[in-house]
């Protein structure tokens, strides 16, 4: 996460939370020696970089690797189905 310093904190958040929920909460900032505050928006900033990278980024294994880079080196081949598709003009540009 960026440092707080580098970019002082302006945007205000806002959440509701059940008390059982709070009581977690409370105690996990305690045992990570943070203010509440700084738990959560630290887990939910790690939460959200990973949402997105979840996004971009994708693993496979390297048999699975592979295959797909053999199945990109293979010449190309007709498609009459995309040919056709890309030969009519777009149901959003006017006629």
């Amino acid at each position: 996460m960026p440092a707080a310093t580098a970019n002082p904190r302006s945007a205000r958040l806002g959440l509701r939370a059940t008390p059982e929920q709070e009581v977690v909460l409370r105690r996990a900032a305690q045992a990570a020696h943070k203010s509440l505050t700084d738990f959560i928006l630290d887990a939910a900033y790690q939460a959200a970089e990973q949402t997105l990278l979840d996004q971009r980024l994708f693993m496979v294994s390297g048999s699975q690797y592979q295959a797909l880079l053999k199945m990109l080196d293979r010449p190309e081949s007709d498609n009459r189905g995309l040919a056709d598709l890309f030969s009519r003009k777009s149901v959003w540009v006017k006629k």
